[in-house]
């Protein structure tokens, strides 16, 4: 029986004229039908370019229904490579990999995407700038002709070093075949290539766009879908792509709505205005699956939620401090509590997946929870009671704002003072101006190898280095060895030092939580979500009827 609630009823009998619109129920009376997901964020940057936005929201939305790459990522399944864009990779050396383009493939606006336009997705004008790779200089094709330059935002140009460090450059084979070029050995080439952020787009595009601003509303990409309209901070409407490689999208359009407050997605999804409700805590899935017709799909992901300390304050630049800080907080309880026990307490920055490549450090933990040795580093480092800002996000991630005043009240009881200072957005967060301390973050397994996300996001290259949050000269040189050294006992020993560097010698961050996503849903729609932010559309996980 098909339920309406008054709202919709008076909705249906009041449009007497032009289109009716139906909730999502009622929306598949032709071939194909139209879905409305509801999100707490769309974008963090207000664009839709990959390498513009970075972030968990980015993934969702961009993967693998917008963007794709070489090689694509088995988001349905243990999250390793499968063909893509390329049919075939090989190496060349230890610096060189070589891909055969797959023959055929359209972009949006119907062009055919050729080495070309790979070269460019990787070049200095699109996501390099000037920055030269680490260990060389960068090579540029014989056969390629520089695209048109952009404005970039300030924190686009070189962004694409934290990925690759050391790639010099893409060579045109032929018109089907590419070879990436680094400066240095490096084992995750392949990793790298199916990364957030080595996804194709077509030159053409760029070219003609009147501005970067332009082009990154509506990237012109290979994706099944393609964007329709973009309302930063509103809405994200994709529509299928029919001319897709991978067969007809089995959906004609998708939105993506912007709706920040859980009571408002949930209130959404079972009244019929929403057909999916992402970012639900764990105490809103009885109030889903408690009602007939709905049900909630759940995984925990290759992500963690951390938190970050920033070092130029007075106060954590003393190690003994933020040792301290780690020790102070019981884990276990804030997983019982705000989770109902439905994710894990990781063995630190690790995921179990590096298990199969033998790069998990074993009997390694997070810090234990010793409220007695946090008081007695607090008084070695002679603090006396001053205020250690944290800058905070209103559930940006799931259960952050709780997280964060359990935390603090944790830190008070072993005689720590910090202060949460509510922020709107990220530019909040990083802003320079005024003093910082502590921030929240989470950390990907990109490539199923320890680079990511230790290397990737606190080495060098890394965004904690580069918003001065934290840096340490040993762990960066132990990053060039992560990123650089083929042999396999020698980058475990460098990444195990690196975890006690950052994690008990000077601590950068502290992990949580291994992260888990809860997706309420229509249950006729079955489909099944990912091990990971991103929401497959794809014909081969769409079996509505």
């Amino acid at each position: 029986m098909i339920r309406l609630n008054r709202r919709h009823a008076l909705g249906l009998l009041g449009a007497t004229t032009g289109s009716l619109l139906l909730p999502g129920y009622l929306r598949a009376q032709g071939a194909r039908r139209s879905i409305t997901v509801a999100v707490q964020k769309i974008t963090n940057n207000n664009t839709l370019d990959i390498w513009n936005e970075q972030s968990n929201v980015g993934e969702r939305v961009f993967f693998p229904n917008l963007w794709e790459g070489l090689i694509l990522r088995n988001w349905m399944g243990d999250q390793g490579p499968v063909p893509g864009l390329a049919t075939s990779w090989s190496r060349i050396d230890d610096k060189t990999i070589e891909l055969k383009l797959r023959e055929g493939v359209k972009f949006h606006n119907g062009d055919e995407m050729t080495a070309e336009d790979v070269a460019f997705s990787f070049s200095p004008e699109r996501v390099f700038g000037d920055t030269q790779p680490v260990g060389g200089t960068t090579i540029f094709a014989e056969n390629y002709t520089p695209a048109t330059a952009k404005d970039l935002p300030a924190n686009v140009p070189g962004i694409g070093r934290r990925l690759w460090p050391a790639l010099q450059g893409v060579e045109i084979v032929d018109k089907y075949t590419v070879r990436f070029h680094n400066a240095t050995p490096d084992v995750t080439l392949e990793g790298r290539l199916y990364a957030f952020g080595s996804q194709i787009a077509n030159r053409r595009a760029w070219d003609e766009a009147a501005s970067y601003a332009e082009w990154a509303a509506r990237p012109v990409t290979t994706g099944p879908y393609m964007v329709a309209e973009f309302k930063p901070d509103v809405s994200l409407t994709l529509v299928a792509f029919d001319d897709y490689w991978g067969g007809q999208p089995p959906l004609e359009k998708i939105t993506f709505v912007e709706v920040p407050e859980v009571s408002s997605r949930v209130n959404g999804l079972l009244s019929g205005e929403y057909d999916f409700a992402c970012d639900l805590p764990p105490d809103q899935i009885a109030a889903v699956t408690g009602t007939p017709g709905f049900e909630v799909q759940s995984s925990t992901i290759w992500n963690h939620r951390i938190s970050v300390f920033n070092t130029q304050n007075e106060v954590l630049a003393d190690p003994r401090v933020r040792r301290a800080m780690t020790h102070a907080i019981d884990r276990q309880a804030i997983v019982e509590a705000l989770w109902a026990g439905q994710t894990v307490v990781p063995a630190g920055l690790q995921f179990d997946s590096f298990r199969s490549s033998d790069m998990f450090v074993e009997g390694w933990a997070a810090p234990e929870y010793n409220p007695e040795l946090a008081r007695d580093l607090l008084k070695q480092a002679n603090y006396k009671g001053d205020a250690v800002p944290y800058r905070l996000l209103n559930n940006y991630y799931t259960n952050q704002t709780p997280t964060a005043q359990i935390m603090v009240e944790m830190w008070r009881q072993v005689g720590m003072n910090v202060e949460i200072e509510m922020k709107e957005n990220w530019a909040q967060i990083h802003d320079p101006a005024g003093i910082k301390g502590v921030r929240d973050w989470s950390a990907s397994n990109l490539i199923n190898d320890p680079i990511t996300p230790l290397v990737v996001q606190f080495g060098p290259n890394g965004e904690a280095q580069q918003k001065k949050d934290w840096t340490n000269a040993e762990l960066n040189q132990l990053s060039v060895v992560m990123e650089t050294s083929t042999d396999h006992a020698t980058r475990k020993k460098a990444i195990a030092r690196m975890l006690e560097i950052a994690e008990r010698e000077d601590p950068a961050y502290q992990v949580l939580h291994q992260n888990a996503v809860f997706t309420g849903m229509r249950s006729d729609l079955h489909w099944k979500a990912a091990p990971a932010f991103a929401m497959d559309f794809r014909a081969s996980n769409w079996a509505a009827g």
